[in-house]
């Protein structure tokens, strides 16, 4: 099971920032021996490819942090980061870490399988981040931006390496995820509760 928790911490990393597990598990497996991936994913490893997700890393950080091209920032994430996740579950359910050290007997018959729930932890994770965004520019005038786009990089590169490290704490993240997002529902529907009570208010008046 520690192949699959280490896989859904990168997944769900990769819904919030689609470059920040990718990068670390190919610097990692590139410059230390706590990753060891797997035939199918040396390729994470590569100089040129960690060059190229480095720049892509560092574009998508700015971006993030600037209202309304945030926006469109995600729209454009909706196709990479669940991408992404895919790759990252794939390649981090599969690879030996320090905590995983027989990966190939959880998904040995089905190799697709993890890259399809990556892909699923990923959108999930990156809908909700979509979703949350345009409410907090609303609410700060934009200012909340910034500071949303920092912890959400924050989360994601903790995550990873949680993730890597020590996956039974991946519970805690998924856990913190799920409760985010029933509060997020209450949120949404108490705020349209509010302009429909305030419209009609209007209408008396």
């Amino acid at each position: 099971m520690l192949e699959v928790l280490t896989g859904s911490g990168l997944a769900a990393s990769a819904g919030l920032n689609a470059y920040i597990p990718l990068l670390l598990m190919g610097l990692l497996a590139r410059y230390t021996d706590l990753v060891d991936l797997p035939g199918g994913w040396q390729w994470l490893g590569n100089g040129w490819v960690i060059l190229i997700l480095a720049v892509l890393l560092t574009i998508e950080v700015v971006a993030d942090k600037v209202p309304v091209v945030d926006h469109v920032n995600d729209v454009v994430q909706t196709v990479v980061r669940p991408t992404a996740g895919g790759l990252a579950f794939g390649a981090g359910s599969s690879s030996e870490t320090v905590t995983v050290s027989d990966p190939d007997t959880f998904f040995s018959s089905h190799q697709w399988v993890p890259v399809v729930v990556g892909v699923l932890i990923a959108l999930g994770v990156h809908l909700l981040k979509s979703a949350a965004r345009p409410v907090i520019n609303a609410t700060t005038a934009g200012f909340g931006a910034p500071v949303a786009s920092t912890a959400e990089d924050a989360t994601s590169a903790v995550m990873s390496v949680v993730a890597i490290l020590l996956p039974v704490l991946v519970l805690v993240f998924l856990l913190g995820f799920v409760l985010f997002f029933g509060w997020f529902l209450r949120r949404r529907k108490d705020r349209r509760r509010e302009r429909a009570a305030a419209r009609a208010a209007g209408f008396r008046v």
